[in-house]
């Protein structure tokens, strides 16, 4: 989400009306998140002025760390470096920390590419924006999970009931620092992710939702008891309910 947002708001800083705007003092200081938009604290240090250049080698963007060639154009300008100069560090001060651990194994190949693509300005702000929104889609859809085996057959549906946890388990990374609480499409990607934690032997489709609209799964261990709950659907393996009066 915060990725998401900056590469929008990073969109519009490249092509607002008064032209192609950076931010000289790009630090995540300088960024708050307000009601689920990415906002920036202080505009003092914006600019919307490119550098005058006779030739390309006065294009040259530096970083501590990387620099990158860029070309003089027709008008004198190292025309694209605000916006070039934004998007690395949006690389380097957010995306190299967040997106590594935000989204499903099936989607990580295409988060990396976004992270080469951007670490090596090979992606320009459209490009950028457009790759976000491609694996925002697949998040959202659901169509990461096409090639997934059929693993809610391996669990007892228990409609109006709630288990009682037993003792806490915690996973990473969970919405909550006391449980294991985790963003899923739906009961069947909550299923793999169960079968996938030997820790895990039920688990439920919560009413919370995350900011992409899918609802969290609570997923629990050693459950003892079970207790009404109209809103809520238990999922309990079959090899963990054997023993059991259900």
């Amino acid at each position: 989400q915060i990725c998401l947002g900056l590469v929008e708001l990073l969109f519009y800083l490249a092509h607002s009306p008064l032209g192609s705007i950076v931010l000289l003092d790009f630090q995540p200081r300088q960024f708050v998140m307000v009601d689920g938009n990415l906002k920036v604290t202080d505009m003092d240090d914006a600019s919307t002025e490119e550098p005058s250049c006779e030739e390309d080698n006065d294009c040259t963007l530096d970083f501590p760390t990387k620099s990158f060639p860029l070309q003089c154009s027709l008008a004198g300008k190292c025309k694209g470096i605000n916006e070039k100069r934004n998007l690395f560090n949006a690389y380097r001060y957010f995306f190299t920390y967040l997106l590594p651990h935000s989204a499903p194994p099936t989607l990580q190949p295409f988060l990396s590419d976004i992270l080469n693509a951007t670490g090596n300005l090979r992606y320009g702000i459209n490009e950028t924006l457009r790759a976000f929104e491609k694996v925002l889609h697949l998040y959202k859809s659901g169509l990461y999970l096409q090639k997934r085996p059929f693993l809610l057959k391996d669990y007892i549906s228990l409609r109006g009931f709630r288990t009682v946890e037993a003792e806490a388990y915690k996973c990473w990374p969970s919405y909550s620092h006391l449980g294991c609480l985790l963003s899923v499409h739906n009961p069947e990607e909550a299923a793999a992710i169960c079968s996938s934690q030997p820790k895990c032997q039920s688990f439920i489709i919560t009413q919370q939702k995350t900011w992409t609209g899918r609802p969290l799964a609570s997923f629990q261990s050693s459950p003892t008891d079970l207790i009404p709950d109209t809103t809520a659907v238990v999922y309990i393996k079959r090899s963990a309910s054997l023993g059991r009066r259900l």
